[in-house]
């Protein structure tokens, strides 16, 4: 993700053999910048061309203070064996990796909270590189908070923290006396991806959000497809266990009471409910497995129902866009409707849903192999 910081085409000019250290301190996040190279242009043979600025380009984008100096930089390592993680511990878990049991803990805590404002300004450093189109947040809004992922271990008999990752979360207004909390970043650091943080991340939010009473629902700001993945496999665990969701339920379409008891037990807002039922009843109908191995109980017409109520779905968009095309037919000129709006034929339609289909159910089946292996 480095184009945003050097740009669209990722290239930094004027240098050979170049090398740029950012180093973070596991715990208290102490930085430290340099850049190396074996050489690098000059103006006066190069007709006055100049060489990119690196480090003012990385410092106008990560907090001041940052270190130079790599031998002071080692000497402040020390000071992290007395880091103590920020605000109220919600949860505790282990995860077994190469034999050996780790230990993790998830924080929750606001901007006021001492000393945490200036380890957010480092903290948020990483999502220029990890996450696209990525932005700060405005954290003079006490609407925002924070839930963290420290890795807990034991060095010479004592407690050391290392970030894992982290969550922003906003409190919106929701009519009349409540919240609605929307997800904004999520981010688990690279060296612990795929160890399962990101789904304890998620499930210790939603427990903070069930205690709450003013919470009406939850959503997620332009949620990435890893994101949703991970969304999609813990609503769908925690759906699976309500009686609206329950198989025969599922198989008469999606209702009013699926809606009703997905926000009132779960907080999941009616958009997410409907896309928990259509992964579940993917599952239902047998339709998750390939054709060869399905069972004998498998019925045609549940899984011909399953298919015309995702594409029914699906083509909504599409007749939408065709009252609008009615529409925009009497108010702009041929030339200017046709450059307003990409007109489909009724065949191309049906081949574009056809594909949309395959696909969500292709990503559907992902989420139900996880289920069945947790």
């Amino acid at each position: 993700m480095s184009h945003q910081i050097f740009g669209e085409s990722e290239n930094i000019f004027g240098y050979k053999d170049l090398r740029v250290e950012l180093y973070y301190s596991a715990a208290k996040l102490t930085t430290y910048l340099n850049v190396k190279y074996s050489s690098k242009i000059s103006p006066e043979k190069f007709d006055g061309i100049y060489a990119d600025d690196i480090r003012k380009a990385i410092a106008e984008k990560i907090p001041p203070g940052f270190m130079t100096s790599l031998d002071d930089f080692i000497a402040t390592l020390a000071k992290d064996a007395t880091f103590k993680p920020f605000g109220e511990m919600l949860h505790s878990y282990k995860v077994e990796r190469d034999g050996k049991d780790r230990q993790f803990e998830i924080y929750k805590t606001n901007i006021d909270e001492p000393g945490f404002r200036e380890y957010h300004e480092r903290l948020q450093t990483f999502v220029l590189w990890y996450i696209d189109a990525a932005s700060y947040i405005d954290v003079d809004d006490d609407k925002w908070q924070f839930y963290l992922i420290f890795e807990k271990y034991i060095t010479n008999g004592n407690p050391m923290y290392a970030i894992a990752g982290y969550m922003t979360m906003y409190n919106y207004y929701a009519y009349p006396d409540q919240i609605r909390p929307r997800i904004s970043q999520v981010l688990i650091l690279p060296p612990f991806q795929k160890q399962g943080h990101c789904a304890q991340l998620l499930e210790t939010f939603y427990k903070d959000c069930y205690r709450r009473p003013e919470v009406l629902d939850i959503t997620a700001e332009d949620p990435s497809e890893n994101f949703q993945r991970v969304r999609d496999f813990v609503d769908a665990k925690n759906c699976f266990l309500l009686p609206s969701f329950k198989p025969e339920a599922l198989l008469r379409g999606f209702s009013q009471q699926m809606i009703y008891e997905a926000q009132q037990k779960l907080k999941i807002n009616k958009r997410q409910a409907r896309r928990v039922y259509e992964i579940l009843r993917l599952y239902a109908t047998d339709e998750s497995k390939p054709e060869e191995v399905r069972t004998d109980e498998s019925k045609p017409e549940e899984v011909r129902s399953y298919r015309l109520d995702l594409k029914k779905r699906l083509n909504q968009p599409f007749q939408k866009n065709s009252r609008d095309y009615q529409k925009l037919q009497h108010v702009l000129a041929p030339d200017e409707l046709s450059a307003t709006l990409s007109n489909i034929t009724g065949e191309e339609r049906m081949k574009l849903l056809d594909q949309m289909y395959e696909e969500l159910v292709e990503q559907y089946r992902r989420i139900l192999e996880r289920l069945a292996a947790s």
